[in-house]
């Protein structure tokens, strides 16, 4: 009876690990520990979501969870936040979670529960926390998993102030939704290759999170793939968000006589439609 509770549990792992990867979620937050979802989006009427942790690493793990409030810079980075100012609607104070520690076992999983209870006088909008996974038995380092990317770049700034992993929570509560812009393109051409920035404009009162990628189209040719990153997020009350993308060009192609490409696109599982587009002229 113990073993095929062992082999049932040990298929299931296998399967929810295969599916992170099948989504091509952000994976590694910080060594050992994975996390499905990434992100908790509460909409409607829901009240109630769950995060699975699972202990990845050949040793026990024993992590603190806890509700942290940031604030996104321009350049996507995320600082603590103590006191909210007139623009921030963080969720904490309708959240609730439990457990508030775990300890993992190598290749175990634990369930977390997030509840939540909007006040009957909440006001319209998008509210937002971070729920945060501290790892006690090993400070050796840090990320934050909204920022990291499975795609083949990253657009974020990697938290080097907290030991640990953490995944979004958002409350939307009636709210109408957001519009991305694409702008202020600029090529920058160096001895290691070509550098894309540009801005990712949000109006609405809605954040906005999904992936960018640049395509290039030589005149009367094919387009082509230079660059993508995924999870890419930009949050309220952030109006802009400044980002760049490293192209990487086919051989024999060069980056002339064309128009690259940007566009914003909804997440795969979210249908992958493109939200924005943006071109620049390459004489």
């Amino acid at each position: 009876m113990h073993s095929t509770f062992s082999l049932a549990r040990a298929a299931r792992l296998l399967l929810l690990l295969a599916a992170i990867l099948a989504a091509a979620l952000p994976l590694q937050a910080l060594a050992g520990l994975m996390l499905n979802p990434t992100r908790v989006v509460f909409t409607k009427n829901q009240r109630a979501a769950q995060v699975e942790l699972i202990n990845s690493d050949s040793t026990p793990a024993t992590y603190r969870i806890s509700l942290v409030n940031r604030r996104m810079t321009e350049s996507g980075e995320f600082t603590s936040v103590d006191t909210a100012g007139p623009d921030d609607r963080f969720a904490d104070a309708m959240l609730s979670f439990s457990p508030r520690q775990v300890t993992l076992l190598p290749g175990s999983a634990q369930v977390v529960r997030v509840m939540l209870r909007k006040p009957a006088t909440l006001t319209p909008g998008e509210y937002r926390s971070h729920l945060h996974f501290e790892k006690l038995a090993d400070t050796s380092g840090a990320s934050s998993v909204e920022q990291q990317s499975a795609g083949t770049q990253q657009i974020g700034v990697v938290l080097n102030t907290l030991i640990g992993a953490s995944i979004p929570v958002i409350v939307r509560h009636q709210t109408e939704g957001a519009k991305v812009t694409l702008g202020a393109l600029d090529l920058q051409r160096g001895a290691k290759g070509a550098l894309l920035s540009f801005q990712i404009g949000r109006s609405g009162d809605s954040s906005v999170y999904g992936d960018v990628s640049a395509a290039f189209a030589p005149q009367g040719g094919t387009e082509h793939l230079l660059a993508k990153a995924a999870g890419v997020a930009i949050y309220t009350p952030n109006p802009m968000r400044k980002a760049s993308l490293n192209l990487t060009m086919p051989p024999g192609l060069p980056l002339a006589h064309g128009t690259l490409h940007l566009r914003f696109h909804e997440r795969a599982e979210a249908g992958g439609a493109v939200l924005a587009e943006a071109a620049l002229a390459l004489p």
